[in-house]
Order: structure tokens, then sequence, then C-alpha cells
């Protein structure tokens, strides 16, 4: 055995799980009081916005040299994954300024990335992310929505659809096709402002769950922008697009555990109050066989996430199977994991008094999005390390 240092092998460095407690110890003071209501109501978790703000934690990722906390892929796992703990809804801020800002991180120019990482930085700003389209969910390289070049300027044409936070978020990252006829490679990414002539809204969509965060359609109307906002070189956007992706997937596994780890801590709180027969029902093994297996799934979703994080961090060849593994793995971890909790609080499980049916909602939508788990079988199989 070598010496002492062998006992930090494998184990998270002492600033993630100090920043850990920090983050639970906030999600569980300013952001679970309001988790019930903000579901209830379907509104903004606007205590969340403020509170995360306040501590900030809206936008860790965000690099030190535009004003951001210079956080890691690990740090922003973390910071999600408690934030999700409390409230499904609220975990998107973080989790989509990272989505919406990525593409300008890892391609715009140095002029783009002062001017819109700052402002998301400090707070004054969301960022969403507008890839999927009315026809184009999985296949993303069918969208229609058109750029158009006119001198120092493109004109945008198309409609955006299931876009989380539109209308809070004053940042867009938009693809459209600048030549229709490269398919993928005639795509291009584009920074849309919300207060941009002809960019309009939907109707926030009704949702099984994380009915906190707005769900709406983009439309955009002629929307003319300046040419420097595209975002990269032009027929790029595509891959930016999915190398944005290759990232991001692993902040909705984070969402996911967090889910789930909510669920299951619930669980197990009622299990041993909860008398049938005349003992606590945690004393029955078929309960505990069922709370074993939820603890010891969650626990290999975690370590599948927090490796694909570090491969984010670090940039790694099979970064795109990870992200894709770490996503579908603990977004099904997620849903089985919140299904038992309901299960094990019975009847209780089942009525809105107790937080386990949110969760089970809010569980179902990680499967589906950032690429269905579907999709995301295929991104593994084609990258097979």
């Amino acid at each position: 055995m070598a010496g002492s240092a062998g006992f930090d092998l494998y184990r998270l460095p002492e600033e993630h799980e100090m920043l850990r407690e920090s983050v639970r110890a906030l999600a569980e003071a300013k952001i679970a009081p309001f988790a019930a209501a903000v579901d209830e109501e379907g509104r903004f978790p606007q205590e969340a916005l403020d509170a995360l703000v306040a501590n900030d934690l809206h936008a860790v990722h965000v690099p030190e040299s535009y004003g951001g906390a210079g956080a890691d892929a690990l740090a922003t796992v973390i910071v999600i994954e408690e934030v999700a703990r409390a409230c499904g809804s609220s975990s998107l801020i973080p989790a989509v300024n990272k989505l919406g800002s990525l593409p300008v991180i890892l391609s715009g120019s140095e002029e783009l990335k002062k001017k819109y990482l700052g402002p998301l930085a400090k707070g004054d700003a969301m960022f969403s992310y507008c890839l999927s389209e009315p026809d184009a969910g999985s296949d993303a390289a069918g969208m229609k929505t058109r750029a158009v070049r006119d001198g120092d300027f493109w004109v945008l044409n198309g409609v955006k659809r299931w876009i989380t936070n539109a209308g809070v978020s004053e940042y867009y990252t938009v693809m459209a096709v600048t030549d229709p006829e490269k398919r993928s490679k005639g795509i291009s990414a584009f920074v849309v402002e919300k207060g941009d002539e002809g960019v309009s809204f939907g109707a926030p969509e009704k949702k099984l769950g994380i009915k906190g965060s707005p769900t709406r359609e983009v439309y955009l109307d002629n929307v003319r922008i300046p040419a420097d906002r595209m975002i990269g070189a032009e027929g790029t956007g595509f891959a930016t697009a999915m190398k944005t992706l290759d990232h991001t997937r692993i902040t909705i596994a984070a969402q996911a555990l967090g889910i789930a780890q909510g669920a299951l801590d619930y669980a197990k709180g009622y299990v041993t109050e909860r008398k049938q027969f005349g003992k606590p029902i945690a004393d029955f093994q078929g309960v505990q066989f069922m709370l074993a297996d939820m603890a010891m799934k969650l626990e290999a979703a975690r370590q599948l996430t927090y490796a694909a994080a570090a491969k984010s961090e670090r940039v790694d060849g099979d970064l795109t199977f990870f992200g894709a593994a770490a996503k579908c793995f603990a977004s099904d971890v997620a849903m089985e994991v919140t299904t038992d909790a309901v299960q094990l609080l019975g009847g209780y499980g089942y009525t809105r008094d107790y937080p386990v049916e949110r969760m089970m909602r809010d569980a179902k939508i990680t499967q589906i999005y950032e690429g269905t788990n579907q999709v995301q079988r295929i991104v593994m199989a084609r990258n097979l390390p």
C-alpha cells in the first residue's frame, strides 16, 4: 500500500463536498418550502432564482474571465443535483443556463462571450436553447427555421418548440438553416435576444411535471440580427449543438439523480414511521428489498454521472458515450425510484399532500428531453468505447 495518498483515491475533493453541503442547506431553506406551490400553481420559481442568484449558483459554469464562478463540470452537476432534490423545476435554472450558453462558450467569438456571458454570470439574464421544432425533434437536422443573409445582418424566420424557460430568459441560442442543400452542415447558430423585434412566445405548455419551468414555442418573424451574433463559422451550428449536448446531457443526469434522491429520502423516513401489523413497515423484508434496490441503482447512476462529468471537464474522447449513458441510465433509475417511492407510501403516495407524486411526474421528462432515451441508446451504440 502506498502511504496515505491512497486515502483520497476515488473520492470527491473536499471543496466539492463542501459545495454540496452549502447548496443542500440553501435548497432546503429557500427552495424546498415553495416546491409544492410552484408545481400546484404552475408558476416560475422566482424564490429559487433569487436565492440562486444571491449565492452565485444560477450559472456556476461561466468562466471566471467573464465574471462567473468558473465551476468545473462536476461542481455544476452537484449544484443541479442538490437543487433538484428539493425542486425539479428550480434545477432547470442552472441546467438550462448552461445548455443555452455553452454554444457561446464552445464556439463563440471573444466579443460574443464578453457581451452575453457577463450578464448571465451576474444574474441579470438567463439563457435558453432553441434546437427542437414542431417537425424536428429527434431528427434535429430536419429543422426548417431559416436564416438569410442581408448585408451585415441575418434575418431569421421559423418556430422553435419545447423551449425551456422561454419567455423568462433574455437570451436564446437559436439553430437555423443557412444552406438548405447541406442538411446538418448547412445549419448555423445565433444568439437571439428576447427584445429583438419579431421575437414572440406561444402559450405555456400544460405539462405532466416540471410545471414551474415554462415550456413555450418561440416564434421568429423576420428577426433581423447583426451578423456578429452568429456563433462560430457559418455551417458549424449543428456540430456545436451536438457537442453542447455531449456536455449538458450530464446535467440532465444530475437532475434525475436529485429528483430520485429526494424521493428516496422521503420514502426512507416514511417507512420508519408508518406502522402496520403492529410494527413499522420498514421492518418488513419486502419493503427493505425495495429500498435497497432503489439506493443501489441510484448510487450506480451517481457514479456513472460523476465519471461522465469528469470526462466532460477533460473533454475525453469517449465523452459522447458517457454523456449519453449517464443521462439514459440516471433518468431510467429516477423513473423507477420515484415510482417505487409512491408505492412505498401507498395511498398517501398518490395524493398531492405528499411530495413523491410530484417527484414521479418530474422524473418522467428526464427520459425525454435533451434526446429521448431511445436516441441515447443509438448514440451509445455508435460510440461504443
